[in-house]
């Protein structure tokens, strides 16, 4: 059966690559033989037919950026102001047809979310919506075969090669403990995998046997749902707790302290800076400024909604996640 496979793949690979020639690939290689007790005829069959990924590979080239001094930054920025790019991200990410398919997603699998829900103690919605915004609920989970992606990204020069290394060699130990073909899984254009885009390195550390069938299968449902949900609460997910609140300020710009799910504050020291609805969190919050056509939206931001940055270091990313878990939320409740 070995032998079939190996067959078929040459005849469909024309255009493919042997990295078996490259004295760094046969080095990884006895790293994994050593380390993970792997056939090394095995492993040379995979790396002797590698699909190069040209698009991914331009993703992470080493770029070539402009040093400007802080005058000239905050001259460009006067001249140049960009603003609208919260209006931009939101129509995208957050609208009513991905709302509608979220509503959907939790009917269709109703009770792995309530499940989840109940052990892990993060609000189906967000789960939802983390999927939502990651692969449209499953609908687009990568064109890239992930194990040839990989390859090239770790071994083409590029400026992640050590980070995509070490992804790759934590996607080959998936190999072994998964029990999958690694010619067979698609993934995004940096390696991610599955409905949520687990990275091969969280997919290891964070994936969860939801169905208990002795694999972690992130490209379904139950195992990626309570994966997600994993990933949260060992991040300090703090159930029951809030997310973030919009505030009130003076003005339509806020340009007067700074904003960013990294730096931290005490609501005492916020003068003039009101949530627009009861607000019982305790804890240090962050301003998050969402940039608007016409003015600045701004928010509080509580312990858990650092932890969906932690999912992707991203103020926008973190607030999408947030607006379409309670737009999803609020559907549900109408029905």
């Amino acid at each position: 059966m070995k032998v079939v496979f190996m067959f078929i793949f040459v005849v469909f690979s024309l255009h493919a690559k042997d990295y078996t020639k490259n004295k760094e690939v046969k080095t990884f290689i006895s790293m994994l033989v050593k380390e993970y007790t792997m056939d090394r005829e095995y492993l040379e069959t995979l790396f002797s037919s590698v699909e190069e990924y040209k698009a991914p590979l331009r993703a992470f080239r080493p770029r070539k950026i402009k040093k400007r001094t802080p005058k000239q930054i905050a001259r460009l920025k006067r001249l140049y102001p960009k603003y609208g790019d919260w209006d931009r991200y939101k129509r995208y990410k957050v609208n009513p047809l991905r709302v509608k398919q979220g509503i959907e997603f939790l009917e269709k699998h109703k009770t792995i979310f309530e499940n989840v829900e109940k052990k892990y103690g993060v609000p189906k919605e967000y789960l939802a919506a983390i999927i939502g915004i990651e692969t449209v609920y499953g609908g687009n989970v990568g064109k890239y075969l992930v194990f040839d992606n990989l390859v090239t990204l770790a071994f083409e020069k590029n400026r992640r090669n050590k980070f995509f290394k070490n992804q790759l060699k934590k996607f080959i130990h998936l190999i072994k403990t998964e029990k999958f073909n690694p010619k067979y899984v698609k993934g995004s254009y940096a390696g991610a995998i599955g409905l949520g885009q687990f990275m091969p390195s969280n997919y290891e550390a964070y994936g969860v046997d939801y169905n208990g069938d002795g694999y972690i299968t992130l490209h379904k449902a139950g195992d990626s749902i309570a994966s997600v949900a994993n990933y949260f609460v060992k991040n300090g997910w703090k159930s029951g707790e809030p997310v973030a609140t919009r505030v009130n300020y003076k003005g339509n710009r806020f340009n007067r302290l700074e904003t960013g799910y990294t730096k931290t504050y005490n609501r005492r020291v916020l003068k003039g800076i009101t949530p627009k609805q009861k607000w019982d969190y305790t804890g240090n919050i962050r301003l998050i400024k969402l940039n608007r056509k016409s003015y600045d939206e701004l928010w509080y931001g509580a312990r858990n909604f650092r932890v969906i940055t932690r999912y992707n270091h991203s103020a926008y990313y973190a607030m999408a996640v947030h607006q379409l878990a309670v737009k999803i939320k609020e559907k549900l409740d109408e029905d």
